[in-house]
This record gives C-alpha cells, structure tokens and sequence, in this order.
C-alpha cells in the first residue's frame, strides 16, 4: 500500500503523538511503545516523524517537553532591545521569509471592516487544515482548524471583521499562503486591530525563527510595560498566526500558557522550529 507523503497526514500523527506523550504514562514510554500505541510499526513512525520535521520522535519529544521550553527562555529568550539592535526585527525576523506589511488606520478598524473585500481559502499546512483570508494589501487571517475545527475558525475570523465582504477566491492569496510556509519568495501581511494590539502583533515580528519572549517583554515592547495581561489578550487576538508568530510568546516562568487555535498546535510549531534551527537553514 501506498504510504501518504502528503503534510497534513503528517501532522495527524504528530497530533495523536503529542496527546500520547502528553499523558503521564507516556512521557515514559519508548519509541516501539508509542508507535504500537498509534498503531504503526516503529519503522512507519520513524519514517513519518523523520518527513515532517527531520529529527526521530524520541529528539522531538525532548521539544515538547517544558524543560525544553524553559531552556529555550533561557538560551534562545530575545530580548527586544538586543534584538532591534543586532537587526532582527521587521523583514529579517525570518531569515528565510521576506515579510512587508502595513496596518489599518484606526477609523478603519473602527468601522469594522465596512468597504473592504477580503478573499478566503483553506489550504493544507504543516500543521493541519489552515484558513487564509486577505486583502487586496495582503493576508489579514491565518486559522488553524486541527484542533478548533472548520466551522469555528471560520466564524472566528469573520467575527473580527463583521462589516467587510467576503469571497472564496483561494488563487487570490494563494502565493502569500505558499511563501508562508515554504520560506520561498514574498508575503505581505495587512493587520487589522486596534493601534495597542498592532503594536504587540509588531513586537513578535521582531522575534526570529528558534526563539522565544514574554508576556512582559512584549509589553515593554509595545510601550505599556504595565500591561502584561492587555498584552496576552493582544496576543491571543493574533489573527495572522505563525507569520505574526504569536506561538513564540510564553509565561516568564517558562510555562507556555494558551494559544488560540489550540495548545498542541503551538507546541508542534515550537518543536518544529527548535528541530529546524537546530538543523540549519531548510534546503529543500
């Protein structure tokens, strides 16, 4: 039988391995044990595992432990002031991904998306069934429906823009969409949010590939130091997820608090990261 190359099977088992590794006995339990338990030769496992993200399950369940988040806020923590400074914010935040974008005026926000047309399509992710929304500026929505499902990531992005018209029309954004996640050629983003969130949503930009902030970081960031729990709410309106990286953002003691679109999708994008940096640059 023909074994599935194709990402989105790739994440299903990532996500049904992460439940398993999640449970407490199976942060114990070996490679041959977790891929019976998912029933797959260990081989199969291995061979999944090692396409989707290039390093053995076993290397990868060492990512998705909290150890390995609070070491990743000790060694890989950005500090904004050093990372402006040494150039790491704005187009180069990626290294591998040229980002322009623009914000909405405050009176356009204010009126709800009234005047603007905005296309939308799903597309297949590394990290399960994503909705892509846009407009003509450039990608104003990125959902990741793994875990929330279709409908409601859907209704959660035209909630945020309740006045605005919208077309099913993938082909319209679709070269944004594919250089989001394949690192080649040009993406542009057009954030829509209020003035303070577009400023939180401007501070994760300027966290690169492999690395990780805080909460209170990115609100000294954004000018309100004060405003730590503002600055969470800021971010779990994050409606462009993983080109506005908002997965990069945990709790000061390390932990990884929430992520809107579900907590294993944010864990499988740090790994993910943490596995490829540790890599070097993608050749593919």
């Amino acid at each position: 039988m023909k074994e599935p190359q194709d990402e989105p099977y790739h994440y299903a088992v990532v996500r049904r391995a992460i439940e398993l590794i999640d449970s407490e006995a199976g942060r114990h339990m070996s490679l041959e044990e977790i891929a019976a338990d998912l029933g797959m030769s260990t081989a199969h496992f291995q061979r999944v595992f090692s396409r989707w993200v290039g390093v053995s399950p076993k290397r990868y369940q060492q990512y998705l432990t909290l150890d390995e988040a609070r070491r990743l806020l000790a060694d890989r923590h950005t500090v904004f002031e050093t990372a402006l400074a040494t150039g790491l914010s704005g187009t180069s935040r990626l290294h591998d991904l040229f980002i322009r974008w623009e914000a909405m005026t405050p009176g356009e926000f204010a009126r709800g998306g009234a005047g603007l047309s905005i296309a939308w399509g799903w597309f297949e992710s590394p990290f399960g069934p994503a909705l892509a929304m846009g407009t003509e500026r450039g990608l104003c929505g990125l959902a990741f429906a793994a875990e929330v499902g279709p409908e409601a990531a859907m209704a959660d992005l035209r909630g945020r823009w309740p006045r605005a018209s919208f077309q099913e029309d993938p082909d319209a954004i679709r070269p944004w969409v594919e250089a989001a996640f394949t690192a080649r050629g040009d993406t542009r983003l057009h954030l829509i949010g209020s003035q303070f969130n577009i400023k939180v949503w401007e501070a994760l930009l300027a966290v690169p590939t492999g690395h990780v902030t805080t909460y209170s970081d990115l609100a000294r960031a954004a000018g309100r130091p004060r405003a730590v729990r503002a600055t969470g709410t800021a971010v779990g309106r994050n409606p462009i997820s993983w080109l506005i990286p908002c997965h990069r953002a945990l709790r000061k003691g390390g932990q990884l608090g929430g992520y809107h679109w579900g907590l294993p999708v944010k864990r499988a994008m740090l790994a993910w990261e943490a596995a490829r940096a540790e890599k070097g640059p993608a050749t593919t």
